[in-house]
């Protein structure tokens, strides 16, 4: 089976819009062709739509000179190839990001071809018996819903926080992760504080500041605060330019320390976790570097005695690539979903209604081919976003 097009579409709820709302910027669309027919689908989160075409469409695209006419043997042997030819440009930043993006739609063509699921591909299920509970045996995937708000640093933003968490705990979904961004420590603690009740103490509970310190005093004291809150993680407390804040932070909380939405290859993921000593590493599938890079991580992480708990404030098209990556790994407990029963996107929940179904706050193995996604031509033409 061989490559024959590249092809970007850009969707999107409008380009002047608040993401805060959970609406959908501006989203490149792949679909790669080949000459048996198959179709490989997969989305580029936060490229600018320019860069995603210049880098992806067409023949004479970046990546469309370099993947065009070639077999699919392996995707790892194709995801090699176009990593290669950044050798002299910047194996970093957008370029990686498309090439995460491609590599997805060709694991998604391999398993077409092969007639198999995408984490069958990966190795199966990879789950130690003696590891796995006996009150809970069956392989599935957990979700943690990602709690946003429109409004920062004040009590409306506690209160609507804590409305959704209990609109999607009464919808079964079974963990959370509240954004307190832009806010004070106290309203940092203080929406922590009411969600936890509100949401009992069993139920998963993460925080997520982005990137709010600059001093690890401040963000100490905020962890001793949280500590009593059974909080799974806090995610990235500081910008993340440079790892000693990181381990500062993590050798004087209790608190798993987690970074990785804007990590680009596994080089990134792993310097953090080495000189970080962060315990949770949140690779998006795309930025990353694809599917091919994300299972790099998942190996290494498992060996280092981490935890990858993949990234998503996209759409289920990512997530439908997540989901196989957590079916394959044995050190990824949750995967981040955005859930459209709180968001205000129309693109969104068709999008979600597209993907794999939650039940009971759960994702069941996939069994399709492929990644499981399919892009329809009528839902590129109702969201298509011109220039």
């Amino acid at each position: 089976m061989k490559i024959t097009g590249v092809k970007v579409d850009i969707v999107g709820d409008g380009k002047d819009i608040d993401p805060n709302k959970g609406l959908i910027e501006p989203l490149a669309i792949i679909t790669i062709d080949t000459d048996e027919g198959l179709k490989g689908f997969s989305e580029s989160f936060r490229v600018p739509m320019g860069v995603a075409r210049a880098l992806m469409h067409g023949k004479r695209s970046l990546f469309g000179e370099v993947i065009i006419g070639e077999e699919i043997t392996h995707p790892e042997r194709i995801w090699q190839k176009m990593y290669d030819s950044l050798m002299h440009y910047n194996r970093r930043g957008w370029a990686v990001m498309c090439m995460g993006a491609i590599d997805i739609a060709i694991w998604d063509l391999y398993g077409k071809y092969l007639n198999q699921p995408v984490y069958k591909l990966l190795g199966g299920a990879q789950r130690c018996y003696f590891q796995t509970p006996e009150s809970n045996p069956e392989i599935e995937i957990i979700p943690y819903c990602t709690v946003v708000s429109n409004h920062w640093d004040n009590q409306k933003m506690i209160d609507k926080q804590v409305e959704n968490c209990l609109k999607l705990k009464d919808l079964k979904y079974r963990a959370m992760k509240l954004e307190p961004l832009m806010s004070s420590c106290e309203h940092i603690i203080e929406l922590a504080t009411k969600a936890r009740k509100a949401l009992g103490p069993d139920m998963m509970m993460a925080v997520d500041v982005g990137y709010r310190f600059n001093d690890v005093a401040t963000a100490v004291r905020v962890s001793e605060a949280l500590k009593e809150l059974d909080v799974y993680f806090l995610e990235t407390p500081f910008p993340v330019d440079f790892y000693e804040p990181y381990a500062a932070l993590a050798s004087r909380t209790s608190i798993p320390i987690a970074m990785g939405e804007h990590a680009v290859t596994r080089a990134e993921c792993f310097n953090m976790f080495n000189y970080g000593k962060i315990s949770v590493v949140q690779p998006y599938m795309s930025t990353v570097g694809g599917i091919t890079e994300a299972k790099r991580i998942v190996d290494r992480v498992r060996d280092m005695g981490g935890l990858v708990i993949p990234g998503n404030w996209s759409t289920q098209i990512l997530g439908c690539a997540t989901v196989h990556l957590a079916a394959y790994s044995a050190v990824t407990p949750y995967i981040e979903f955005a859930p459209a029963e709180i968001y205000e996107s129309p693109l969104r929940k068709r999008i979600q209604q597209m993907g794999f179904p939650i039940v009971e706050g759960a994702i069941q193995l996939p069994t399709a081919a492929g990644i499981g996604f399919d892009v329809s031509d009528e839902l590129i033409e109702e969201f298509k976003m011109e220039d």
